[in-house]
């Protein structure tokens, strides 16, 4: 099976990641397939098993770890995992796409670090916490508590800017598709 290019959009909470892998999703010439991570946390009221996430319990999380069954997994908040199953990788390399990772810094730098030549890393870096407060409250997704630990974790996250290939400064969204456009096309194309 010929492995193609892996691109990782990484971001604190409320960055815009998720908005420019969709934007990126839309562009058929790149040739990406979404890959859908598993986790172990709430299905929220718009999201689809399958298509936002795997969502199994955390029994199962952990039977599939012991039975290494991903390329990448973690325990992001306390009880909550997030991981990328081997066999997902497999689907999407078996209809010759490019595969695009909207994930965790940690997940997204173990990528890295599994094929560091096929992976194209981009860390999206909202303007201030302050203002990723603010998406993170008008997504009015979260209690108060998970706020909290989403800025608290940004904050981690935020330092772990300078380990990825490149980072997109997510001021203005057109400009950050724009950017973010460019830079996958011309990796893909290399």
């Amino acid at each position: 099976m010929k492995q193609g290019k892996l691109i990782v959009f990484s971001a604190p909470s409320g960055s815009g990641k998720t908005t420019l892998v969709h934007h990126l999703l839309n562009q058929p010439e790149l040739k990406l397939a979404f890959s859908v991570s598993a986790t172990s946390r709430e299905k929220r009221p718009a999201e689809v098993d399958g298509k936002d996430y795997y969502f199994i319990s955390n029994g199962s999380f952990e039977d599939k770890i012991l039975k290494n069954q991903f390329i990448e997994y973690e325990e992001v908040y306390k009880g909550t995992y997030y991981g990328t199953l081997k066999n997902e990788l497999e689907r999407i390399w078996a209809l010759k796409k490019n595969i695009i990772f909207d994930i965790d810094v940690l997940g997204g730098l173990n990528i890295k670090r599994q094929f560091p030549k096929h992976t194209l890393a981009v860390f999206v870096r909202p303007p201030s916490v302050e203002e990723l407060e603010k998406r993170l409250r008008n997504r009015q997704t979260e209690s108060e508590g998970k706020i909290k630990m989403r800025l608290m974790k940004a904050t981690q996250e935020l330092e772990t800017a300078p380990l990825f290939d490149v980072i997109i400064e997510n001021q203005n969204l057109e400009q950050a598709k724009r950017d973010a456009y460019r830079l996958v096309k011309e990796f893909i194309e290399q």
